[in-house]
């Protein structure tokens, strides 16, 4: 599969040719949107972009074969670098078909406000190479910008940390073009580098995998397991100091709303920013996990937290992050050749792994819970097995013939219904496949 990843250089210097840059190429995409709205009943026709591009090119573009255009484009931008006209080409029919398709849908279904006719926005050029950017030096780099009311070359120097981090980890492989990029009052050059992984693919009986239960007082509960039920591994990262900093930032926002504030920028910027570094250490110890038991899958539930939240916990529940741990674990642990995978996340932490049914949480340590065997044991822990338990299931069934696995599941009944799956119905599944 191929990686894509992004590592920003900032660009030493402040120019104001950069700002005039990037506000001609929008007013540029503005334009070419309107174009597009015009001819939009022969853009429809067209099925590859490449061709669209070409078409719109005809019409505003003045050459030797075509001395007429019908739309005056290159005496409103004059001298306009031919890589990134072509760009703002495909920008603007981009975002011209977006709203067709959602035009037609709200036609159909005509719930909310109507679609908005599209404008450019806070897009930014990227900067070809050889057209619009040239690397004159390790640390040197030369952009075709609107300078002195013409498009020139101007010479920007790049941090030196930036780029020797970039050399470090991005040495073999492949670089693709560069966009300038505003980031507050800095201007950045990210770099996209792609790369081609290969993914393991190990038999079900030989795969080790890590059962992933991400909870709210834990930052997540990790369970090294085997196809047979085995459990080797077990990590719990709790993150009590940044759990701590976040409730205090959101005290603090709490406050500030009960003295009449309405907007709190620097307030909610740290509370974001503490909830962001909670997401990232998360996401980092997951990894280190699974490259300490060498695991080939990494299992995680499909959650769904759209909607209205309830109850006590909701401001907990609405700071939660999963979504994004997921993503940034998916993103590190892929260029190790780990698989992630997810499964139902129906009482997961309901039901104990042991079989025994529902368990019941304790009051005042809501980590703990006692089975109704009478057993307490940790419940992020047991709902990790289940999840675990609940991916072996699925591939191990699976991987069977119809015949066979018709006759497994009419001796093990249980592991028909996802949702209720725990850790005692594999190792049920697993006696039945052995004999």
């Amino acid at each position: 599969m191929k990686i894509m990843t992004t590592y920003k250089t900032k660009i030493r210097d402040s120019h104001s040719a950069l700002a005039n840059t990037v506000g001609i190429y929008r007013q540029a995409v503005d334009f070419l949107i309107g174009v597009a709205l015009e001819e939009w009943n022969a853009l429809k026709e067209i099925e590859r972009s490449l061709e669209k591009q070409r078409a719109i090119e005809c019409v505003i573009h003045h050459t030797k074969s075509n001395p007429c255009p019908k739309y005056d484009f290159d005496s409103r931008f004059g001298k306009f670098p031919s890589y990134l006209r072509r760009a703002a080409i495909t920008e603007a029919v981009g975002k011209v078909s977006s709203y067709k398709s959602n035009y037609a849908n709200w036609e159909e279904n005509p719930q909310g406000k109507e679609p908005g006719i599209p404008v450019a926005g806070y897009i930014y050029p990227a900067m070809y190479r050889d057209n619009c950017f040239v690397r004159i030096g390790t640390y040197t780099a030369r952009l075709k910008v609107w300078i002195r009311n013409t498009w020139d070359w101007l010479d920007v120097q790049l941090r030196k940390s930036d780029v020797d981090y970039i050399q470090r980890h991005c040495a073999t492989r492949k670089e693709c073009v560069p966009t300038l990029r505003r980031r507050g009052k800095n201007w950045y050059l990210d770099f996209t580098f792609e790369e081609n992984v290969k993914l393991e693919d190990k038999p079900i009986d030989r795969q080790i995998i890590i059962g992933v239960d991400l909870g709210i007082n834990n930052a997540c509960t990790c369970s090294a397991m085997l196809s047979d039920g085995t459990v080797i591994g077990r990590k719990i990262l709790s993150l009590p100091r940044e759990k701590d900093s976040l409730g205090h930032k959101l005290n603090k926002i709490k406050k500030a709303h009960q003295h009449g504030a309405r907007k709190m920028p620097r307030l909610w910027a740290k509370a974001k920013g503490v909830n962001l570094d909670i997401a990232h250490k998360t996401a980092q110890f997951i990894a280190d996990v699974a490259m300490l038991y060498s695991a080939d899958v990494i299992v995680f539930e499909h959650l769904d937290t759209q909607g209205k939240k309830r109850g006590s916990k909701k401001q907990k529940l609405h700071h939660w992050r999963a979504q994004a741990v997921q993503r940034i674990v998916a993103d590190k642990t892929h260029r190790d050749g780990v698989r992630v995978r997810r499964v139902c996340a129906w009482n997961t932490s309901k039901l104990a792994f042991d079989g025994s049914g529902e368990v019941e949480r304790d009051e005042h340590n809501y980590s703990m819970c006692t089975f109704k065997t009478g057993k307490r044991y940790h419940c992020d822990l047991s709902a990790s097995y289940n999840i675990g338990a609940r991916y072996f299931i699925r591939e191990i069934l699976k991987s069977l013939p119809a015949k066979a696995r018709l006759g497994i599941e009419a001796k093990v009944p249980q592991c028909t219904k996802r949702t209720t799956c725990t850790l005692s119905m594999l190792l049920s599944l697993n006696a039945e496949l052995v004999a």
